[in-house]
């Protein structure tokens, strides 16, 4: 009923072009009402609304008919529209993962957490970050952005400062008093930002990475005794792990918070219809490097 667009789909749309003669479908974000169920299916039935981000590995959710495993699909949030909803399924997952299962971070106010920069605040994965830190968490988050639309919009998810990555980040953390920060969310151009994480991650402090910097050299961080980990959140469906279920877990958990008001949509572009020229459109959109939050599509 509705789907989101996001970087992934335009990464594999490029790279993983399918054989001569196939048929490749993208699409990893979507709503919808379950049609059917398998015999051992227990988490679900018929006529439930859910929302969810699939398995990279399958087939992707622009259709109208699609096949999930039920370990990896959450409850709909009611409060949401179908397009409202559809613009999480991913970027939550990735921001919950990496937030609490990478970083390590403890969910609860409590003082002396910390900060935490979050490289690319406006982005999909950004947005949701922020809020999940700044709402779940005693984390002082300070979110990056450049542009005044994307300053407004870091602010409005919560974060607790924002500073310009244009300008230089051990600059303008020093500008707002912190010059060290104790976890990096680095969500977009690491390549470029890797010498200056060096500098002003704390020792013994953490970094988690989801973007694809070209390399990864973490031999700077090694005289902080700094962690670095990545993020990337179809491990747990392709892989078939024995927490897959957690993802499920989470997305409930996030639909929770969304309905008692502490979490809110992300999307900011809606589309209209799913079909090809609006596909192309947002997926323009993405590659431009100027999103804010989520593009969703709705019906068919």
């Amino acid at each position: 009923e509705a789907i989101s667009v996001n970087p992934v789909d335009t990464k594999i749309r490029v790279r993983a072009a399918p054989a001569p003669g196939e048929t490749k479908i993208l699409g990893w974000d979507a709503v919808g009402t379950v049609r059917a169920v398998g015999k051992d299916v227990t988490l679900f039935h018929s006529g439930d609304r859910v929302f969810y981000a699939g398995s990279i590995a399958k087939p992707g959710a622009n259709s109208e008919l699609h096949l999930v495993d039920e370990r990896i699909v959450g409850r709909k949030p009611k409060s949401l529209t179908n397009a409202e909803a559809a613009a999480l399924p991913l970027t939550a997952i990735t921001a919950w993962e990496l937030l609490f299962d990478r970083l390590g971070v403890a969910q609860g106010k409590k003082p002396g957490m910390g900060a935490l920069l979050v490289v690319g605040g406006a982005g999909g994965v950004g947005s949701i970050l922020v809020q999940l830190a700044a709402r779940l968490t005693g984390l002082t988050v300070i979110g990056t952005a450049s542009r005044p639309d994307t300053v407004a919009w870091v602010e409005k998810m919560g974060a607790h400062h924002v500073i310009d990555h244009t300008k230089g980040l051990a600059s303008e953390l020093a500008r707002i008093g912190i010059p060290q920060v104790r976890y990096i969310a680095a969500l977009t151009a690491t390549d470029k930002h890797l010498a200056a994480y060096a500098e002003i991650v704390a020792p013994q402090g953490r970094i988690a990475v989801i973007d694809d910097p070209a390399t990864l050299d973490i031999v700077p961080f090694k005289r902080k005794s700094v962690s670095v980990h990545w993020e990337f959140m179809f491990t747990r469906a392709v892989n078939e792990t024995p927490d897959i279920i957690a993802q499920h877990l989470l997305l409930n958990e996030v639909s929770t918070l969304v309905d008692s008001g502490v979490l809110k949509t992300t999307m900011t572009q809606n589309l209209g219809r799913i079909d090809a020229g609006s596909l192309k459109r947002a997926h323009a959109l993405l590659e431009s490097g100027k999103t804010i939050g989520k593009v969703v599509l709705e019906g068919f």
